[in-house]
């Protein structure tokens, strides 16, 4: 399982003409919600682009480059976050006034958003691969746009792309060099 998730998966640009199966995707979405967020917020929205109509109205929002990416993968997630998060932290962190926490605190409020949906998207990512889908995570887009055409109240903000579906093995390049341990992290 550790190989499906990190040693043999990897970022896909091409995709095989194969439909994804919503279950799936649902799936995913649920384990990902299990990971942690500070104080259980639970910021991330997800768009789930995959109709036609859709793909149209998010490929005038990305560069020329990822345009191809989109349209031919099966699914496009845009990971997005609720700006007004703590409205379900009293459901969701019970035990204490956690929705205060922001309310008085705008940048919080805002970082806590960004910070603990990026982790939430890695999550998805991860319960992508556990459920057998390719991902491939990528910026290259407008984010105001984005937000304008799919987020138009403002109260949720893109955060990153992910192109989810069966990746063409046979169009990859081979694995990019890493950092070592020694290079990204030390011990104090």
């Amino acid at each position: 399982m550790l190989a499906q998730l990190f040693d043999d998966a990897r970022t896909f640009s091409y995709w095989l003409d194969r439909p994804v199966e919503d279950g799936l995707i649902e799936a995913a979405f649920a384990r990902a919600m299990l990971g942690p967020t500070s104080g259980n917020c639970l910021p991330m929205r997800l768009v789930l682009v995959k109709s036609r109509a859709a793909k149209a109205r998010l490929l005038a929002c990305v560069s020329s480059g990822n345009a191809p990416k989109v349209t031919a993968a099966p699914v496009t997630a845009i990971v997005a976050y609720d700006r007004a998060f703590y409205e379900h932290l009293p459901r969701l962190y019970p035990h204490a006034d956690a929705r205060a926490w922001f309310t008085a605190n705008e940048a919080l409020a805002a970082e806590t958003a960004f910070r603990n949906s990026s982790l939430q998207g890695a999550y998805f990512i991860v319960a992508l691969r556990a459920e057998g889908l390719d991902c491939g995570p990528m910026s290259g887009f407008d984010n105001a746009k984005v937000d304008a055409e799919f987020f138009p109240d403002g109260r949720w903000r893109s955060n990153f792309l992910v192109n989810i579906g069966y990746g063409d093995r046979t169009r990859l390049h081979p694995r990019l060099p890493r950092l070592s341990f020694a290079e990204a992290a030390r011990w104090e």
